[in-house]
């Protein structure tokens, strides 16, 4: 099969969650014998093409029109589908929830949205209001889709009681985990002092509640270290949500937190190798991939106790969960690794089987393969 991918993201170009997703399955994919495309806007006024081990990439001209981008750019993408199905047939287009709108569609492509988390999804969790343009867009491009998948039971469900699947076919098909890349070495030694928290720094992660942890933790374990990493994120205003933080929590910042910014992906194992507890307190996932993959690595992680945070995680079995606005409860959590280490090769035993069941990229790939073929 042809399946082309409509995203901005990928780890060689711009980092996040679906990035990460789109790269590990694509690889593996083309290893399968399968044509992988991904079109996405960059960050140039010219196309560029890259290659990722068999993945062609192709980035397409940022609009230099001070308003109305969104239309140009989709114009950019629809032509540059319509060569490439020209020029070698295209199966399968999919992309994240509001991907399709104003997309011409081919008749002989079939359109999946995977349900990555959208405008609707996150409007709960992030305490706002649906905004009537955005919403809009999101219903549109629903109706184009010919299935849907859903990388978690919850994102499904929650999803559903905004937007319509319009009795498409559809089906929850975790993200893959690449457990080769992530999985224990025993090489690199642990540090006791050592707390990792990786994804983009902003309030729906749980950063903020992560730092105030870390102040009270602190006055326990007086030597304790936050590693950050992840990308920026910015206010409508431009500006940055670390420098908030910097400056709202100057003091035990300076004290013990340092920010990494993005790191390449396969430096990732490595920051949760050394780690002596992964935390990952999310306000709200799709699934999450930081806390499957750090599992993977037999690492004690806490994880959201919200969204999909239960299929993920078995409280005391394969990890923690925490109430992630909560902040003496992340802190109980945090404590617990620390004050229990004879429990964790235990736990990191359970949680690495269970990410080879739940995640396991082969299996993964056959689902995917199916469901496509279906559509």
């Amino acid at each position: 099969m042809h399946i082309c991918f409509i995203s901005s993201e990928y780890p060689i170009w711009k980092s996040g969650g679906v990035g990460s997703f789109l790269q590990t399955f694509s690889r593996a994919m083309v290893n399968r014998g399968h044509t992988i495309s991904i079109v996405g806007i960059g960050d140039q006024s010219k196309e560029i093409q890259l290659n990722d081990k068999g993945v062609n990439i192709y980035r397409l001209p940022l609009s230099k029109l001070p308003a109305a981008k969104f239309i140009s750019n989709t114009r950019h993408i629809n032509a540059k589908i319509k060569q490439l199905h020209k020029e070698n047939k295209i199966d399968i287009v999919e992309s994240a929830e509001m991907g399709l709108v104003f997309k011409s569609k081919i008749k002989a492509i079939k359109y999946c949205i995977r349900l990555h988390g959208g405008h609707h999804f996150f409007s709960e969790s992030e305490n706002r209001n649906v905004h009537w343009w955005q919403g809009f867009k999101e219903k549109l491009s629903f109706k184009k889709a010919d299935g849907f998948i859903a990388v978690s039971e919850y994102v499904k469900s929650h999803t559903a009681k905004y937007l319509s699947y319009n009795s498409k076919p559809i089906e929850i098909i975790n993200y893959p985990i690449n457990t080769d890349l992530f999985s224990p070495d025993q090489s690199i030694t642990v540090d006791g002092n050592n707390i990792a928290f990786a994804g983009t720094i902003c309030e729906k992660k749980g950063i903020r509640q992560l730092i105030e942890a870390m102040e009270v933790l602190r006055q326990q374990y007086s030597d304790l270290h936050l590693h950050v990493y992840g990308r920026e994120w910015f206010y409508k205003d431009g500006k940055s949500y670390t420098e908030m933080l910097k400056t709202k929590y100057a003091t035990i910042i300076k004290a013990c937190v340092t920010f990494y910014g993005v790191i390449p992906f396969n430096d990732l194992p490595k920051k949760y190798a050394e780690a002596a507890v992964c935390v990952f307190p999310s306000h709200m996932e799709t699934q999450g991939l930081v806390a499957p993959e750090a599992m993977a690595m037999k690492k004690p992680v806490v994880f959201s106790e919200l969204g999909p945070g239960p299929e993920t995680i078995e409280n005391y079995k394969t990890g923690l969960l925490c109430n992630p606005h909560n902040v003496e409860d992340i802190v109980e959590k945090v404590s617990w690794f620390l004050n229990n280490t004879d429990k964790i090769e235990a736990i990191g035993e359970n949680a690495r089987a269970f990410v080879l069941q739940k995640f396991n990229l082969q299996a993964i790939l056959d689902k995917n393969i199916s469901f496509y073929n279906r559509l």
